[in-house]
Protein backbone atom coordinates (compact mmCIF):
# COMPACT_ATOMS: atom_id res chain seq x y z
CA UNK A 1 0.00 0.00 0.00
CA UNK A 2 1.38 3.39 -1.03
CA UNK A 3 2.47 5.72 1.75
CA UNK A 4 0.32 8.81 2.24
CA UNK A 5 1.75 12.24 1.54
CA UNK A 6 1.57 14.28 4.76
CA UNK A 7 2.08 18.02 5.24
CA UNK A 8 2.09 19.74 8.63
CA UNK A 9 0.38 23.15 8.75
CA UNK A 10 0.37 25.04 12.05
CA UNK A 11 1.11 21.82 13.93
CA UNK A 12 -1.68 19.80 12.26
CA UNK A 13 -1.01 16.98 9.82
CA UNK A 14 -2.97 16.79 6.56
CA UNK A 15 -2.89 14.32 3.70
CA UNK A 16 -2.61 15.71 0.19
CA UNK A 17 -2.51 14.60 -3.41
CA UNK A 18 0.58 15.15 -5.59
CA UNK A 19 0.31 18.44 -7.47
CA UNK A 20 -1.66 20.30 -4.82
CA UNK A 21 -0.26 23.60 -3.61
CA UNK A 22 0.15 24.57 0.03
CA UNK A 23 -2.77 27.00 -0.37
CA UNK A 24 -5.07 24.31 -1.80
CA UNK A 25 -4.31 21.92 1.05
CA UNK A 26 -4.87 24.70 3.60
CA UNK A 27 -8.17 25.82 2.06
CA UNK A 28 -9.46 22.25 1.84
CA UNK A 29 -8.79 21.86 5.57
CA UNK A 30 -10.28 25.24 6.63
CA UNK A 31 -6.89 26.87 7.32
CA UNK A 32 -7.31 30.51 6.33
CA UNK A 33 -4.42 31.93 4.28
CA UNK A 34 -5.26 35.41 2.90
CA UNK A 35 -4.91 36.03 -0.84
CA UNK A 36 -5.34 38.89 -3.28
CA UNK A 37 -4.07 37.61 -6.63
CA UNK A 38 -5.09 33.94 -6.39
CA UNK A 39 -7.97 32.97 -8.70
CA UNK A 40 -9.55 29.54 -8.60
CA UNK A 41 -9.18 27.74 -11.93
CA UNK A 42 -6.33 29.97 -13.17
CA UNK A 43 -2.57 29.45 -13.20
CA UNK A 44 -1.04 30.68 -9.89
CA UNK A 45 1.23 33.71 -10.21
CA UNK A 46 2.27 34.57 -6.64
CA UNK A 47 2.09 38.23 -7.68
CA UNK A 48 0.64 39.86 -4.57
CA UNK A 49 2.76 37.96 -1.96
CA UNK A 50 0.00 38.31 0.63
CA UNK A 51 -0.32 34.52 0.85
CA UNK A 52 3.30 34.01 1.95
CA UNK A 53 3.96 31.33 4.56
CA UNK A 54 6.98 30.14 6.48
CA UNK A 55 8.29 26.76 5.30
CA UNK A 56 10.70 25.01 7.61
CA UNK A 57 14.12 24.82 5.95
CA UNK A 58 13.38 27.42 3.24
CA UNK A 59 15.63 30.48 2.99
CA UNK A 60 12.74 32.90 2.52
CA UNK A 61 8.97 33.11 2.85
CA UNK A 62 7.09 31.21 0.13
CA UNK A 63 3.96 32.17 -1.79
CA UNK A 64 1.56 29.40 -0.77
CA UNK A 65 -0.53 29.69 -3.96
CA UNK A 66 2.46 28.73 -6.13
CA UNK A 67 4.36 26.40 -3.77
CA UNK A 68 3.69 22.67 -4.33
CA UNK A 69 3.04 20.67 -1.18
CA UNK A 70 5.69 18.04 -0.48
CA UNK A 71 5.83 15.11 1.90
CA UNK A 72 6.87 15.97 5.47
CA UNK A 73 6.79 19.71 4.69
CA UNK A 74 6.25 21.87 7.80
CA UNK A 75 4.37 25.16 7.25
CA UNK A 76 3.46 28.06 9.54
CA UNK A 77 0.84 30.46 8.21
CA UNK A 78 0.74 33.14 10.96
CA UNK A 79 4.27 33.25 12.38
CA UNK A 80 5.84 36.59 13.28
CA UNK A 81 7.85 36.92 10.00
CA UNK A 82 4.73 36.03 7.98
CA UNK A 83 2.55 38.61 9.73
CA UNK A 84 5.24 41.30 9.43
CA UNK A 85 5.60 40.61 5.69
CA UNK A 86 1.85 40.76 5.12
CA UNK A 87 1.51 44.00 7.07
CA UNK A 88 4.24 45.62 4.98
CA UNK A 89 2.68 44.45 1.69
CA UNK A 90 -0.75 45.75 2.68
CA UNK A 91 0.72 49.10 3.76
CA UNK A 92 2.50 49.47 0.42
CA UNK A 93 -0.67 48.67 -1.51
CA UNK A 94 -2.75 51.12 0.52
CA UNK A 95 -0.25 53.92 -0.01
CA UNK A 96 -0.30 53.36 -3.79
CA UNK A 97 -3.36 54.98 -5.31
CA UNK A 98 -6.72 56.38 -4.23
CA UNK A 99 -7.63 53.95 -1.46
CA UNK A 100 -9.71 56.52 0.42
CA UNK A 101 -11.53 54.18 2.77
CA UNK A 102 -11.79 53.88 6.52
CA UNK A 103 -8.32 52.30 6.75
CA UNK A 104 -6.59 55.42 5.45
CA UNK A 105 -5.29 56.46 8.88
CA UNK A 106 -3.81 59.95 9.13
CA UNK A 107 -4.23 63.25 10.93
CA UNK A 108 -7.07 65.51 9.81
CA UNK A 109 -4.90 67.83 7.74
CA UNK A 110 -3.23 65.06 5.71
CA UNK A 111 -6.55 63.24 5.28
CA UNK A 112 -8.26 66.37 3.96
CA UNK A 113 -5.48 66.99 1.44
CA UNK A 114 -5.52 63.34 0.35
CA UNK A 115 -9.32 63.25 0.04
CA UNK A 116 -9.40 66.45 -2.04
CA UNK A 117 -6.92 64.92 -4.49
CA UNK A 118 -9.05 61.77 -4.72
CA UNK A 119 -12.17 63.86 -5.21
CA UNK A 120 -10.51 65.61 -8.13
CA UNK A 121 -9.75 62.25 -9.81
CA UNK A 122 -13.10 60.65 -8.92
CA UNK A 123 -15.48 63.52 -9.46
CA UNK A 124 -17.08 62.50 -6.17
CA UNK A 125 -16.61 63.43 -2.51
CA UNK A 126 -17.71 59.99 -1.32
CA UNK A 127 -15.47 57.24 0.00
CA UNK A 128 -14.23 54.51 -2.34
CA UNK A 129 -17.12 53.01 -4.41
CA UNK A 130 -16.41 49.49 -3.07
CA UNK A 131 -16.03 50.56 0.56
CA UNK A 132 -17.37 47.64 2.57
CA UNK A 133 -16.83 45.18 -0.28
CA UNK A 134 -13.04 45.32 -0.74
CA UNK A 135 -10.63 42.47 -0.04
CA UNK A 136 -7.72 44.87 0.54
CA UNK A 137 -9.76 46.78 3.11
CA UNK A 138 -10.68 43.51 4.83
CA UNK A 139 -7.00 42.55 5.13
CA UNK A 140 -6.08 46.01 6.43
CA UNK A 141 -8.60 45.56 9.24
CA UNK A 142 -7.40 42.01 9.89
CA UNK A 143 -3.74 43.01 10.23
CA UNK A 144 -4.43 46.44 11.76
CA UNK A 145 -2.56 48.58 9.25
CA UNK A 146 -3.30 51.88 7.51
CA UNK A 147 -2.12 53.59 4.36
CA UNK A 148 -0.11 56.42 5.89
CA UNK A 149 3.08 54.43 6.54
CA UNK A 150 4.49 55.55 3.17
CA UNK A 151 3.98 58.72 1.06
CA UNK A 152 0.90 58.49 -1.15
CA UNK A 153 1.58 57.74 -4.83
CA UNK A 154 -0.04 60.04 -7.39
CA UNK A 155 -2.42 58.88 -10.11
CA UNK A 156 -0.61 58.03 -13.34
CA UNK A 157 -3.53 57.28 -15.64
CA UNK A 158 -6.99 58.88 -15.90
CA UNK A 159 -10.16 56.93 -15.23
CA UNK A 160 -11.78 55.24 -18.25
CA UNK A 161 -15.54 55.82 -18.38
CA UNK A 162 -16.27 55.73 -22.12
CA UNK A 163 -17.75 52.23 -22.29
CA UNK A 164 -21.38 51.62 -21.23
CA UNK A 165 -20.82 48.94 -18.59
CA UNK A 166 -17.51 49.19 -16.69
CA UNK A 167 -15.55 52.01 -15.05
CA UNK A 168 -11.80 51.33 -15.10
CA UNK A 169 -10.16 53.24 -12.26
CA UNK A 170 -6.39 52.82 -12.62
CA UNK A 171 -5.79 54.84 -9.45
CA UNK A 172 -7.16 51.95 -7.38
CA UNK A 173 -5.60 49.10 -9.35
CA UNK A 174 -3.14 47.02 -7.27
CA UNK A 175 -1.99 45.03 -10.36
CA UNK A 176 -2.85 41.70 -8.77
CA UNK A 177 -3.59 40.30 -12.24
CA UNK A 178 -6.90 38.63 -11.34
CA UNK A 179 -8.73 40.46 -14.14
CA UNK A 180 -6.10 39.30 -16.66
CA UNK A 181 -6.40 35.70 -15.46
CA UNK A 182 -10.19 35.86 -15.55
CA UNK A 183 -10.16 37.22 -19.10
CA UNK A 184 -7.46 34.93 -20.48
CA UNK A 185 -7.66 31.72 -18.44
CA UNK A 186 -11.31 31.53 -17.41
CA UNK A 187 -13.26 33.27 -20.20
CA UNK A 188 -10.50 32.88 -22.85
CA UNK A 189 -11.37 36.24 -24.43
CA UNK A 190 -7.74 37.46 -24.36
CA UNK A 191 -8.89 41.09 -24.36
CA UNK A 192 -6.57 42.50 -21.66
CA UNK A 193 -3.06 41.96 -20.33
CA UNK A 194 -0.24 43.71 -18.51
CA UNK A 195 1.28 46.61 -20.40
CA UNK A 196 4.37 48.82 -20.00
CA UNK A 197 6.94 48.18 -17.28
CA UNK A 198 8.01 49.12 -13.79
CA UNK A 199 6.26 52.13 -12.29
CA UNK A 200 4.46 52.72 -15.62
CA UNK A 201 2.80 49.28 -15.64
CA UNK A 202 -0.98 49.08 -16.13
CA UNK A 203 -3.62 46.66 -17.35
CA UNK A 204 -4.31 47.40 -21.01
CA UNK A 205 -6.40 46.19 -23.91
CA UNK A 206 -4.64 45.60 -27.23
CA UNK A 207 -2.89 48.80 -28.32
CA UNK A 208 -3.82 50.40 -24.97
CA UNK A 209 -7.23 51.22 -26.41
CA UNK A 210 -10.43 51.77 -24.40
CA UNK A 211 -12.40 48.58 -23.77
CA UNK A 212 -15.15 49.72 -26.14
CA UNK A 213 -12.65 49.72 -29.02
CA UNK A 214 -11.00 46.43 -28.08
CA UNK A 215 -11.76 42.70 -28.27
CA UNK A 216 -13.65 42.92 -24.95
CA UNK A 217 -17.10 41.28 -25.05
CA UNK A 218 -18.15 42.86 -21.72
CA UNK A 219 -18.83 39.59 -19.96
CA UNK A 220 -17.88 41.40 -16.73
CA UNK A 221 -15.78 38.52 -15.37
CA UNK A 222 -12.97 41.00 -14.63
CA UNK A 223 -15.33 43.15 -12.53
CA UNK A 224 -16.50 40.20 -10.47
CA UNK A 225 -12.97 39.05 -9.60
CA UNK A 226 -11.44 42.48 -8.92
CA UNK A 227 -10.61 42.58 -5.18
CA UNK A 228 -10.56 46.39 -4.99
CA UNK A 229 -12.31 49.37 -6.61
CA UNK A 230 -10.39 49.34 -9.89
CA UNK A 231 -13.23 47.76 -11.88
CA UNK A 232 -16.82 48.66 -10.98
CA UNK A 233 -20.17 48.37 -12.80
CA UNK A 234 -20.97 51.81 -14.17
CA UNK A 235 -24.63 51.79 -13.12
CA UNK A 236 -23.95 51.08 -9.43
CA UNK A 237 -20.79 53.12 -8.85
CA UNK A 238 -21.46 55.45 -5.88
CA UNK A 239 -25.18 54.61 -6.14
CA UNK A 240 -25.35 51.27 -4.33
CA UNK A 241 -23.44 50.05 -1.27
CA UNK A 242 -23.21 46.31 -0.51
CA UNK A 243 -25.03 46.54 2.82
CA UNK A 244 -28.02 48.19 1.11
CA UNK A 245 -28.84 45.17 -1.04
CA UNK A 246 -30.33 41.72 -0.54
CA UNK A 247 -28.89 38.80 -2.53
CA UNK A 248 -31.41 36.53 -4.23
CA UNK A 249 -30.37 33.37 -6.08
CA UNK A 250 -32.07 32.65 -9.40
CA UNK A 251 -31.54 31.16 -12.86
CA UNK A 252 -30.67 33.28 -15.90
CA UNK A 253 -33.47 33.22 -18.48
CA UNK A 254 -31.57 34.46 -21.50
CA UNK A 255 -30.75 30.99 -22.83
CA UNK A 256 -31.15 27.34 -21.92
CA UNK A 257 -27.77 26.86 -20.23
CA UNK A 258 -29.24 27.64 -16.81
CA UNK A 259 -26.48 29.89 -15.43
CA UNK A 260 -26.98 30.65 -11.73
CA UNK A 261 -27.25 34.31 -10.74
CA UNK A 262 -27.11 36.32 -7.56
CA UNK A 263 -29.43 39.29 -7.92
CA UNK A 264 -28.55 42.29 -5.76
CA UNK A 265 -31.90 43.85 -4.89
CA UNK A 266 -32.44 47.31 -3.40
CA UNK A 267 -35.92 48.75 -2.76
CA UNK A 268 -37.43 45.81 -4.66
CA UNK A 269 -35.37 46.59 -7.77
CA UNK A 270 -32.48 44.61 -9.25
CA UNK A 271 -29.46 46.91 -9.24
CA UNK A 272 -26.62 44.46 -9.93
CA UNK A 273 -26.03 40.86 -11.00
CA UNK A 274 -23.20 38.47 -10.12
CA UNK A 275 -22.64 34.89 -11.18
CA UNK A 276 -23.10 32.30 -8.43
CA UNK A 277 -20.08 30.02 -7.94
CA UNK A 278 -21.95 26.79 -8.66
CA UNK A 279 -22.59 24.61 -11.72
CA UNK A 280 -23.03 25.09 -14.59
CA UNK A 281 -21.37 28.53 -14.86
CA UNK A 282 -19.23 28.61 -11.67
CA UNK A 283 -19.49 32.41 -11.46
CA UNK A 284 -19.04 33.22 -15.14
CA UNK A 285 -21.70 35.08 -17.12
CA UNK A 286 -22.13 36.58 -20.58
CA UNK A 287 -22.84 40.26 -21.18
CA UNK A 288 -26.61 39.66 -21.27
CA UNK A 289 -26.69 37.64 -18.07
CA UNK A 290 -24.65 40.20 -16.13
CA UNK A 291 -25.76 43.53 -17.56
CA UNK A 292 -29.06 42.88 -19.34
CA UNK A 293 -31.46 43.33 -16.45
CA UNK A 294 -32.77 46.89 -16.81
CA UNK A 295 -35.87 45.61 -18.62
CA UNK A 296 -37.15 44.17 -15.32
CA UNK A 297 -38.19 47.55 -13.93
CA UNK A 298 -38.64 49.35 -17.25
CA UNK A 299 -41.74 51.58 -17.34
CA UNK A 300 -42.28 50.39 -20.94
CA UNK A 301 -42.57 46.74 -19.91
CA UNK A 302 -45.94 45.08 -20.57
CA UNK A 303 -47.59 43.91 -17.36
CA UNK A 304 -50.93 42.72 -18.77
CA UNK A 305 -51.96 40.79 -21.93
CA UNK A 306 -53.15 42.86 -24.88
CA UNK A 307 -55.92 41.91 -27.31
CA UNK A 308 -56.36 43.69 -30.65
CA UNK A 309 -59.90 44.82 -31.44
CA UNK A 310 -60.73 46.98 -34.46
CA UNK A 311 -57.04 47.56 -35.12
CA UNK A 312 -56.26 48.73 -31.60
CA UNK A 313 -54.81 46.97 -28.55
CA UNK A 314 -56.72 46.80 -25.29
CA UNK A 315 -55.70 45.37 -21.93
CA UNK A 316 -57.22 42.03 -20.99
CA UNK A 317 -57.05 39.47 -18.19
CA UNK A 318 -54.96 36.33 -18.63
CA UNK A 319 -58.13 34.22 -18.70
CA UNK A 320 -59.63 36.33 -21.49
CA UNK A 321 -56.40 36.29 -23.53
CA UNK A 322 -55.79 32.55 -23.16
CA UNK A 323 -59.43 31.72 -24.01
CA UNK A 324 -59.15 33.80 -27.19
CA UNK A 325 -55.89 32.11 -28.24
CA UNK A 326 -57.34 28.62 -27.55
CA UNK A 327 -60.47 29.44 -29.54
CA UNK A 328 -58.54 30.79 -32.55
CA UNK A 329 -56.10 27.85 -32.62
CA UNK A 330 -58.96 25.34 -32.36
CA UNK A 331 -60.82 27.01 -35.25
CA UNK A 332 -57.71 27.10 -37.47
CA UNK A 333 -56.89 23.47 -36.68
CA UNK A 334 -60.47 22.35 -37.37
CA UNK A 335 -60.74 24.25 -40.66
CA UNK A 336 -57.24 23.88 -42.09
CA UNK A 337 -55.51 21.12 -40.14
CA UNK A 338 -52.72 21.20 -37.57
CA UNK A 339 -49.98 21.68 -40.18
CA UNK A 340 -51.43 25.11 -41.00
CA UNK A 341 -50.11 26.27 -37.61
CA UNK A 342 -46.46 26.99 -36.72
CA UNK A 343 -44.90 27.65 -33.30
CA UNK A 344 -41.74 29.68 -32.72
CA UNK A 345 -40.16 29.53 -29.25
CA UNK A 346 -37.51 31.73 -27.66
CA UNK A 347 -33.94 31.28 -26.44
CA UNK A 348 -34.93 33.51 -23.52
CA UNK A 349 -37.23 30.82 -22.16
CA UNK A 350 -36.11 28.06 -19.83
CA UNK A 351 -35.54 24.53 -21.13
CA UNK A 352 -38.66 23.48 -19.23
CA UNK A 353 -40.82 26.11 -20.94
CA UNK A 354 -39.47 25.16 -24.36
CA UNK A 355 -40.18 21.49 -23.61
CA UNK A 356 -43.80 22.30 -22.72
CA UNK A 357 -44.13 24.33 -25.95
CA UNK A 358 -42.83 21.35 -27.93
CA UNK A 359 -45.29 18.97 -26.21
CA UNK A 360 -48.17 21.40 -26.80
CA UNK A 361 -47.28 21.75 -30.48
CA UNK A 362 -46.98 18.05 -31.20
CA UNK A 363 -49.55 16.56 -28.80
CA UNK A 364 -52.28 19.23 -28.88
CA UNK A 365 -51.89 21.03 -32.19
CA UNK A 366 -50.84 17.78 -33.94
CA UNK A 367 -48.02 19.37 -35.99
CA UNK A 368 -44.24 19.24 -36.08
CA UNK A 369 -44.02 22.88 -37.19
CA UNK A 370 -41.99 24.18 -34.22
CA UNK A 371 -38.70 26.04 -34.33
CA UNK A 372 -36.41 28.06 -32.09
CA UNK A 373 -35.16 31.63 -32.52
CA UNK A 374 -31.56 30.71 -31.63
CA UNK A 375 -31.31 28.71 -34.88
CA UNK A 376 -32.54 31.45 -37.18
Amino acid sequence: MAEKNIITINGNEFAFDPGETVLEVAQRNSVDIPTLCHLKGATPTGACRVCVVEVEGARSLMASCATPASNKMVVRTESKPVVEARRLIIQLLLSSGNHNCAVRGSDDKDWTRFQLNVQKDDGSAELCPVWGDCRLQDLAYRYQVSGDMFPATGTRYPMETVNPFIVRDFSRCIQCGRCVQACNDIQVNNAINFGYRGAEAKIIASGDRPLKDSDCVFCGECVQVCPVGALVEKDVRYRVRPWETEKIRTTCSYCGVGCQLELHVKNNQVVKVNGADVAPNHGSLCVKGRFGFNFINSPERLTKPLIKENGKFKEASWEEALDLVAKKLSEIKANHGGDSIGVLTSARMTNEDNYIAHKFTRAVLKTNNIDHCARL
